[in-house]
């Protein structure tokens, strides 16, 4: 516990050094973020409630709070915000194709002995379950490129306010293109970092590659890093497109200040 204690003065410490006052946010927002899944955990407890409509919900509250709460109430974490939710209301559906013909709802033979001495009958649809954890585990990934996005096309365009529509699509996709690659990575090797053990005791067990990759848990795996990497590919355009399209409208008189 006094080694959590200190990681976490630490990271204050740094966050305050490089971010300030907006560093000083980010950190609240870590535990506001936090106290949001831990709301949402005590909600699906509950087999009345839809698991799919509930995760919407706190994903909703955790974009809100890491662009409103963290940036401020502007012009670019409104358009940040957007993006975000019809990025994930088209991913939803994509999501919920995936893990219904996957099959990777449930437990998987390695947490068989695990789970033997509990009743596996408690009214929770697991298909949803499974939608639910991939929402969750999406989120995070396509709110930062949404700002990502947003911010630099509305400096792009205070520093050039004579830049046509076409040009700043264009600039915010050229951006995005370099935040693909790299975030898609970072999802990855997130992955390896955390399955790092259970890797291993693959390994342990001689599994062989087509026994790791057809494996319940790998695949579950995988299939969150390929559906955060699709909403990062699609968050791109739809962020670029909206930041294009509403600060061009200034020179109109058509929009509101930014």
């Amino acid at each position: 516990m006094n080694t959590i204690v200190c990681l976490a003065f630490i990271l204050l410490a740094l966050m305050l050094l490089v971010g300030g006052r907006k560093g000083a946010r980010s950190f609240i927002a870590l535990f506001l973020n936090f106290g949001v899944v831990i709301v949402t955990l005590f909600f699906l407890m509950d087999p009345a409630v839809d698991p799919v409509i509930l995760t919407l919900i706190a994903c909703t509250v955790i974009s809100a709070v890491n662009l409103f709460y963290i940036n401020e109430i502007n012009s670019k974490t409104v358009l940040a915000f957007v993006s975000t939710l019809l990025t994930i209301a088209i991913l939803l559906f994509l999501i919920y194709w995936i893990a219904k013909r996957s099959m990777i709802q449930g437990f998987s033979e390695e947490e068989a002995d695990e789970i033997s001495i509990f009743s596996l009958l408690i009214g929770v649809d697991f298909v949803k379950i499974a939608v639910s954890m991939i929402i969750m585990s999406t989120i995070g990934a396509i709110t930062d490129v949404a700002i990502a996005i947003s911010s630099p096309a509305r400096e792009v365009f205070l520093h050039h306010p004579d830049i046509s529509r076409k040009e700043l699509f264009q600039s915010g996709m050229r951006i995005g293109r370099d935040i693909l690659g790299s975030d898609t990575n970072t999802l990855f090797f997130a992955f390896i970092g955390g399955y790092m053990a259970l890797l291993i005791w693959f390994r342990d067990l001689d599994y062989s590659i087509g026994q790791i990759v057809n494996s319940k848990v790998f695949g579950g795996e995988m299939l969150i890093i390929f559906s955060a990497g699709i909403g990062i590919a699609l968050i791109i355009p739809i962020a670029a497109g909206l930041n294009a399209w509403w600060l061009t409208r200034q020179k109109t008189g058509k929009g509101r200040e930014i």
